[in-house]
């Protein structure tokens, strides 16, 4: 979901009372935003929960997320996650650059992607 709409949602939200926290991996959107709670993941966009398949790493960011909900001691505080995508920052670089992949390359992904949509509308249509 968009880190903006996630982010204005959640101002409404606590403009109700309903406290929010944000998980994201798009510092400046969210912090622009000012959402008063936020917790910075700095892995891929889509990532904001922990990294895919990792549940242990989704658990820990999950429990961060509720400390910071329950301890953020001001408003528009944010709390980066210690976990990393990977040790060399150059992923950022290279994540989903079109202009470093082959054509091959771009063809498989968009497969996974398209086999992934299907898995997931036909689990929409099971529910």
């Amino acid at each position: 979901m968009c880190h903006q709409t996630v982010s204005l949602v959640a101002r409404h939200l606590e403009a109700g009372g309903i406290p929010t926290v944000v998980m994201g991996c798009a510092k400046d959107i969210v912090e622009h935003c000012g959402v008063p709670r936020f917790l910075f993941s700095d892995f891929p966009l889509g990532n904001s929960a922990g990294r895919p398949f990792d549940v242990e790493s989704q658990a820990f960011t999950l429990e961060l997320a509720l400390r910071v909900l329950e301890t953020a001691p001001a408003a528009r505080t944010t709390v980066q996650s210690p976990l990393r995508w990977r040790d060399d920052p150059a992923w950022k670089l290279d994540f989903s650059n079109l202009d470093k992949l082959t054509p091959e390359e771009i063809a498989e992904r968009r497969k996974e992607f398209d086999a992934g949509k299907a898995v997931a509308r036909s689990k929409r249509d099971e529910a």
